[in-house]
């Protein structure tokens, strides 16, 4: 048994090139409400992430059951980009059950939200039977999307 207890998810966070573009996106295509949006102290940034010279803009938006942190570096200038493949250790996603899947990613692409592949049914696990597609933005953040059968 361990010394403590997780109490709640608090936040979901990516690291964004363009915050206005990623903002338009969750807010405008998938309908969340953005709750903040500004800067914050590069010291305790920095602190918190180990990146020196690291000043930021965040904002939070909030979906059903749960907020997404969006993360845009200032500085430092040199910086990297990751674009893992499904395959690749460390890849990761997030899902959203939709009602209409078509809608959704015609949404998406509306803001260069891509899908990977095509739609398709899932023939085994607890989302059996529904229809799922992988989605990238520009940054190469993936979205998953599960219209459920």
């Amino acid at each position: 048994m361990t010394a403590f207890k997780i109490i709640a998810t608090n936040h979901t966070s990516f690291t964004v090139s363009d915050l206005d573009r990623s903002l338009a996106f969750f807010r405008d295509a998938l309908g969340f409400e953005v709750t903040s949006k500004g800067p914050r102290n590069p010291s305790l940034i920095q602190a918190i992430t180990g990146v020196e010279g690291a000043e930021v803009l965040i904002a939070y938006v909030r979906g059903p059951g749960h907020s997404i942190e969006l993360i845009e570096y200032i500085e430092p200038e040199t910086r990297g980009s990751v674009w893992p493949r499904p395959c690749d250790t460390g890849f990761s996603h997030i899902a959203y059950d939709v009602d209409n899947i078509d809608a959704a990613i015609q949404a998406a692409r509306d803001h260069s939200v891509e899908p990977i592949g095509p739609v398709v049914a899932i023939d085994q696990g607890p989302n059996r039977g529904s229809r799922v597609a992988y989605l990238r933005d520009p940054d190469g953040i993936t979205i998953e999307f599960i219209e459920k059968a």
